[in-house]
């Protein structure tokens, strides 16, 4: 039997493993579904459940994200750990890296980014970074202060994608071609609302986040999000007041561009119909 992961095989900011107990559980409920497709496939980790549970059905990952080459190169990702416990041998665990040591560290990722045209940087930072820190790039790396927690095996994911549809395109492209079978289910999760890019490829405002409902309408899926973005607080208030519309339709809108410090900025607006 092939094994079913419960969490994704490398570190991904997002990823649903407290939920998959409960998935599992949704996908006993939705037997004559034949196809599953995942929206937002971010690590891949609710693609690779439901190809586990439901092997009879075709299950189609957008790997928008570009996670899998991260899973195609774990050799190389688990041979330079393999470098950094004998570099970090002489650092303490969870304690700052010296300079000297980390100076090492960036030479050994140029060579290996200059020779292959691939490092791993987020899987990397969480065996360097402070928690919760990530790098995706040399440079990002240069950044951060250093802390010797690496980890002490390598990463396995064999077989994780095995049987899954992979695909890397906007989602709204992957819905279109999907949206008129009565046999499938979307699988809906999002990034959060108004996370910067970190280790998604986008960055989302409220009117990206709106649009994804339009999916939901009509079909079956099962959809993420959580209280930081309000939005099931938001759509529970427009069903209440469904003769409001859209109150700024005819005003005029004026901007401001502000800071509070150097790495703070914000948006300041005015909008307003006085005729």
């Amino acid at each position: 039997m092939k094994k079913e992961y419960l969490s994704a095989p490398l570190p991904f900011v997002g990823q649903k493993r407290m939920f998959a107990k409960e998935y599992i559980k949704v996908l006993g409920e939705v037997k004559d579904a034949k196809v599953f497709v995942d929206l937002f496939g971010g690590s891949g980790l609710l693609s690779h459940i439901t190809k586990r549970q439901r092997p009879d059905a075709t299950v189609v990952y957008n790997d928008f994200d570009n996670y899998r080459r991260r899973i195609e190169n774990i050799g190389r990702t688990n041979t330079m750990l393999d470098r950094l416990r004998d570099i970090l041998v002489s650092v303490p665990r969870l304690k700052i890296v010296p300079k000297p040591i980390r100076e090492r560290i960036l030479d050994m990722m140029a060579e290996e980014e200059a020779e292959t045209g691939f490092v791993d940087y987020i899987t990397l930072s969480t065996s360097l970074l402070f928690s919760m820190k990530y790098a995706t790039t040399l440079e990002e790396m240069r950044k951060h202060t250093m802390y010797n927690r690496i980890r002490r095996s390598g990463y396995d994911a064999n077989g994780y994608l095995d049987g899954i549809v992979v695909e890397s395109c906007d989602y709204r492209e992957l819905f279109e071609k999907y949206r008129d079978r009565d046999d499938v289910v979307f699988l809906v999760d999002p990034p959060y609302l108004s996370t910067d890019a970190g280790t998604y490829n986008m960055y989302w405002k409220l009117s990206d986040y709106l649009d994804v409902l339009t999916v939901l309408v009509g079909h079956r899926y099962v959809y993420f999000t959580s209280d930081k973005s309000s939005i099931v607080e938001l759509c529970d208030w427009l069903g209440k007041n469904k003769e409001i519309g859209n109150p700024f339709i005819g005003a005029t809108r004026k901007e401001f561009n502000a800071s509070m410090n150097y790495n703070s900025h914000y948006t300041d607006m005015m909008l307003y119909n006085v005729a």
